[in-house]
Order: C-alpha cells, then structure tokens, then sequence
C-alpha cells in the first residue's frame, strides 16, 4: 500500500471509531425515566427491564393513585393504560417501544407524549413469557394450554398539545 492509500485507510477507521463512540454516548445520555406503577403491577416491572436493557436508567415508584399522575401529567383518557412514565419533559403511557421513546427523544416534538393504550400483546412487557405468564386486570385471558400465545397489532401515538393524537409508529 502506498502512503496515500495508508492516509485514507486511517481516515476512514478514524470516521468509524467517531461514529461508533457516538452510539455509545448517546446511550450514556438518555434522560433518566420516573415510572409510576398501580401497586402489584408486574408487567409495568417488565416494562421498565426491557428500557433499562435498552439502555434508559428507570426509577419505579408505586403509587395507589395513578388517576392522579395521569391528570397531573395531562394523560387523556382514550390513551390510558396501566402505567405512566415521564421522560424529558414528555409523558409515556403504557407499554412503548424503547425504540418509539429514543426517536421522540431525537425528533423533540412539540407534544404532551407518547402512548400504547390499553395492554396490547406483544408490546414491550407484554410479552407471555411461559406457562408462569399471568395476565392482569384489563387483558384479555387465553386459554393457555390450548392456544399459543398470541401478539397483537398496536399503535404508539403522539399526544399532540391539545390532547389530539396521530400514529407515531405501528407494530
């Protein structure tokens, strides 16, 4: 190899390198997320090892009125589901996608948050894990032992600042 082609060669590991120590860092410098949970709620305790996988610092605290943190969060009703996060100023309802909250992190919309209604299955926390799988209130109980498990198609919306919504992403 000659000395230019050595020059380009080093370049081009150099862009790689900054580009990969950009990855990392982004995912040192996720905002932290404050869950609240309705007490005995295991699924929200899967949700929050799924981001915390994901890379998010997640701090859990129980609460015996969710109903409050959804009106002091400006939660509407149509989305509401079993548990409500904050992060960065946004609220996030429900079981979202770790992926959904990193590109509203990115993308900053004007909005109040993100949310997965209800308890869809298959989303992030959702997932029937085995025969130990126990489903909670507000999901819809299968027959365990003759069907398998089952995933459901769900939307994660964006909150606009007056309560509309408008799908952010479809899984």
């Amino acid at each position: 190899m000659s000395f230019d082609e050595n020059a380009g060669m080093l370049k081009k590991i150099a862009v790689l390198a900054a580009f990969a120590a950009s990855f990392s860092l982004r995912a040192e410098t996720l905002p932290p997320v404050e869950l609240y949970v309705p007490k005995v709620c295991l699924a929200c305790i899967d949700w929050a090892e799924y981001l915390r996988q994901n890379g998010f610092k997640v701090t859990v605290q129980e609460t015996g009125d969710i109903d409050a943190v959804k009106r002091r969060f400006k939660v509407p009703a149509e989305v509401a589901s079993r548990m409500t996060a904050r992060v960065a100023g946004y609220f996030v309802e429900g079981h979202v996608p770790a992926g959904d909250i990193r590109e509203l992190l990115k993308e900053k919309p004007k909005a109040r948050g993100i949310a997965v209604p209800g308890l869809p299955m298959g989303a992030p926390g959702r997932e029937a894990s085995g025969a130990d799988f126990i489903c909670e209130q507000g999901c819809t109980i299968i027959d365990r032992e003759n069907a398998p498990p089952r995933r459901e198609f769900f939307d994660t919306l964006l909150v606009l600042p007056d309560g509309r919504t408008k799908v952010w992403a479809r899984h």
